[in-house]
């Protein structure tokens, strides 16, 4: 099956227009986001809702293969920890680093954190790298 990318990504895509438009950058063998989530993407008051966490971490460890490797890689595994809540209408940094690779597999982490240092959430994953052509 081929794929291919339509920029309507939930995660990522400018082009689509409920999504959260996120723009990672490559920063020191990270990649980091900034990102505010509004009001309409929570699940208990004033929380992000648990899906779009997960959402924000899984997208971060997806774009850290595409920035750093200038390939295409699908989740094959993903292990959240929910460590505090997640606030709405804050500015949240949300990164993505490598631990390590074996073949086309790819061990990573993410976390999403609020301005004074809080880790609210993290991930562990394995991402397989997939041709995409």
């Amino acid at each position: 099956m081929a794929y291919s990318g339509d920029d309507y990504c939930f995660g990522c895509g400018e082009k689509n227009p409920i999504g959260l438009h996120l723009n990672f950058e490559l920063v020191e063998e990270k990649v980091v986001a900034k990102k505010i989530i509004a009001k309409e993407y929570q699940g208990y008051s004033n929380v992000v809702h648990g899906g779009i966490v997960t959402t924000l971490l899984d997208e971060a460890m997806g774009n850290f293969v595409q920035k750093k490797y200038n390939e295409q890689a699908m989740t094959g595994r993903l292990e959240i920890r929910y460590k505090h809540p997640t606030p709405v209408e804050t500015e949240l940094k949300i990164s993505a680093w490598q631990e390590s690779q074996r073949r086309n597999i790819i061990f990573l982490k993410a976390a999403v954190e609020t301005p004074d240092g809080t880790i609210t959430a993290e991930a562990t994953a394995k991402f397989a790298v997939v041709s995409l052509k």
